[in-house]
């Protein structure tokens, strides 16, 4: 069985790396030119699906719970260091919201968010601790799926390509082209989301910290230099790729600056932003057509849902699977 994968974004490269894993012959095609430079590229990298069901439907964080064993077994990349939610002492009450919208936590005083983050110490009064969650750098788990992928025998990867053709004869197309399928799949709109990266010596945090607000909620996850971290994400209901508002970047710096003052000081090293590709429900799905199956609408859980969606569509290709909770 042939199986051509188009896009190789996060989706993508799960997609393609779970069919060769099954010993399905692979083409990858993307046209850029290398992978994961699309959305993935800003992603935070978070494995947070019981963080998540506050804001989403429970298929989020069932089908997220399998990533936390896919990057941390089958493709060995995130560390689960947990997840920390704070709110300053007026927003006390957000915390408290929050944790009746999902679980898996830990109750945390000032003492113990301290003992958790010791330069969180005295902080906040109130949190919630995630213990079991999981973070990633996004960019180094979309190039140890390429290099997975490289060393595949049945697995080869094309750049700089739109698609290599019905011509070439394969039994399946697998659509993994986030927003640029939105002509193809009705209801298919951009969400864009903005973030900066910080460089700092004065702060030290091990874990994804989340801090709510009523108007700049923010996430500041470590990335793999332990000096920067990656602070996002807006939403905006907004379709232009490519750049970050001035709104935006006061915000994040605001919210950053609120979980600890020395960030104020801290070294701006990137910013960006990006177009993810989400249906009207913000849920993701899988549609087949003929022989193309389409993986899309993954939202801003692309390195949450992508590996449970790549089992899904494999499932579809060699066992003719179907599932309703998530194909139209």
């Amino acid at each position: 069985m042939r199986v051509q994968v188009i896009g190789a974004g996060i989706a993508g490269l799960t997609a393609a790396f779970e069919l060769a894993r099954r010993n399905v012959e692979v083409e990858l095609v993307e046209r850029r030119e290398g992978p994961g430079l699309g959305c993935s590229y800003y992603a935070g990298g978070m494995i947070a699906p019981w963080c998540e069901r506050e804001a989403a439907e429970p298929i989020v964080t069932e089908l997220g719970v399998e990533a936390l064993d896919f990057w941390t077994k089958t493709l060995p990349v995130a560390q689960t260091n947990g997840s920390l939610v704070v709110a300053p002492p007026r927003d006390k009450p957000d915390v408290v919201s929050f944790a009746r919208r999902t679980s898996e936590f830990e109750e945390c005083d000032g003492a113990r968010i301290g003992e958790i983050e010791p330069d969180l110490a005295n902080r906040f009064p109130y949190g919630l601790f995630f213990a079991r969650e999981a973070h990633l750098e996004p960019r180094e788990a979309t190039q140890a799926l390429a290099r997975e992928l490289a060393g595949m025998a049945n697995a080869r990867m094309h750049f700089g390509r739109e698609s290599l053709g019905d011509e070439a004869g394969f039994d399946w197309t697998i659509d993994c082209r986030g927003f640029a399928a939105k002509a193809q799949l009705p209801g298919l709109r951009g969400v864009k989301g903005e973030m900066l990266v910080l460089r700092t010596k004065d702060v030290s945090l091990s874990r994804p910290v989340r801090m709510l607000h009523p108007r700049r909620p923010v996430y500041i996850v470590p990335r793999s230099d332990p000096h920067e971290y990656m602070v996002g994400a807006s939403m905006v209901e907004n379709e232009e790729p490519g750049r970050i508002t001035a709104r935006a970047m006061m915000e994040l710096l605001g919210s950053a600056y609120t979980v600890h003052p020395a960030f104020a000081e801290a070294e701006i090293v990137e910013i960006g932003g990006d177009v993810r590709p989400t249906y009207p429900d913000n849920l993701p799905r899988i549609t087949k057509r003929g022989r193309t199956i389409a993986i899309n609408g993954l939202y801003r859980h692309g390195f949450l849902l992508s590996p449970a969606l790549a089992s899904r569509a494999a499932d579809i290709v060699t066992k003719d699977a179907h599932f309703p909770e998530l194909m139209q």
